[in-house]
């Protein structure tokens, strides 16, 4: 398959592109997108082909549900049984914005889309390319990350072509990702809220919003058993190719036991880095060092997080060993991801 790749600015949109990318959908074809979280790959939600391209695209297991993407509040009313009070809280404070909600579906959205469940995920981007994408798609947009599954998400269109080139009908070039990391899930299909992915909307401010928010146990905790009830929760995501551990503990156990681990790998040959925050950066011995950021600045650490994977993979590295991060407020979902690349490999000293 021959993908084609235009570029849009944010800012001056050029609406016959955006049409042409839109037909593509209508016509049952794929498209990957911006948005303000990480790249999208797009296909029609109410179109049960569509989502079995998505899910052959990316190499990913049927039973993985997808994200609905709208971009105009009434049209949740087609695809969802009832809009609770919750839902109109939430859409209220946080829509557009980096924020999916689980509801009961209705018998438009087909089981294809919501990996056979019977609640469906929803999403309102704030990227103006993402918006008017939708739009011109017919309004619903079914899509997980652009990535092969397993691989880091693309928060940048070069990523993107690496990954889906050949395998999808477009893709829309529109700089990078502003967060960097996937959207925040909450489930809204039981009696009390429950927070089933963290992201940029953390835990506190849904809180603030609703009162009572439950925390999906399988959020930090790599040997609970319980199935992952969120998009792309279920296997093990976000993963470069080389062997990523976390090492956990106070700073100076941390420099020491990374310092004493990479040493080790460098002297048996294997190329070996260290993903590290600007305020320890210069304490490793290591040959790679990445910054991902200052430990005061979460926002900017989410932001280069799977960056600085995709970079490991570009540099063929070996052997990974990151610091950990604190898991209040944003902290959660930089965690939770780097657990799930690392398989929940932790070393506590």
């Amino acid at each position: 398959m021959n993908t084609e790749i235009i570029h849009i600015d944010e800012e001056n949109i050029d609406t016959g592109l955006i049409e042409k990318a839109g037909d593509i959908i209508k016509r049952g074809g794929l498209v990957a997108f911006p948005t303000e979280t990480v790249y999208g790959l797009g296909g029609d939600a109410l179109n049960p082909d569509s989502s079995r391209k998505i899910y052959s695209a990316k190499g990913r297991p049927s039973d993985n549900p997808l994200i609905v993407h709208i971009a105009d509040l009434k049209d949740m009313d087609l695809i969802v049984r009832e809009v609770s009070k919750e839902a109109k809280i939430l859409a209220d404070r946080f829509w557009p914005g980096p924020l999916t909600m689980i509801l009961k579906k209705s018998d438009r959205v087909p089981y294809e889309t919501t990996g056979g469940l019977d609640t469906v995920a929803i999403r309102m981007p704030v990227h103006k390319t993402a918006a008017a994408f939708i739009k011109a798609s017919g309004g619903y947009v079914a899509a997980p990350s652009a990535n092969l599954s397993g691989k880091p998400s693309p928060t940048a269109a070069k990523y993107v072509i690496q990954d889906m080139d050949g395998r999808i009908d477009m893709i829309i070039d529109g700089s990078d990702a502003g967060i960097g990391l996937e959207s925040t899930i909450v489930d809204l299909s039981g009696d009390t809220p429950v927070l089933l992915r963290p992201g940029y909307i953390t835990i506190e401010q849904l809180r603030e919003a609703l009162g009572t928010v439950d925390i999906d146990k399988t959020i930090l905790d790599g040997d609970c058993k319980e199935r992952p009830k969120a998009p792309g929760m279920k296997y093990k995501h976000y993963a470069p190719k080389g062997d990523l551990k976390i090492v956990s503990g106070t700073q100076e156990n941390v420099i020491d036991k990374i310092n004493s681990l990479t040493t080790e790998a460098e002297t048996q040959g294997k190329n070996t880095c260290v993903i590290a925050t600007e305020e320890t950066c210069k304490s490793y011995k290591c040959a790679h060092v990445k910054s991902i950021g200052s430990r005061h600045d979460e926002e900017t650490i989410a932001h280069r997080l799977y960056t600085i994977l995709r970079e490991c993979d570009d540099e063929d590295m070996e052997v990974i060993y990151s610091e950990s991060f604190d898991t209040s407020g944003m902290g959660q979902a930089i965690m939770n991801r780097l657990l799930k690349a690392a398989g929940h490999q932790i070393i506590e000293v």
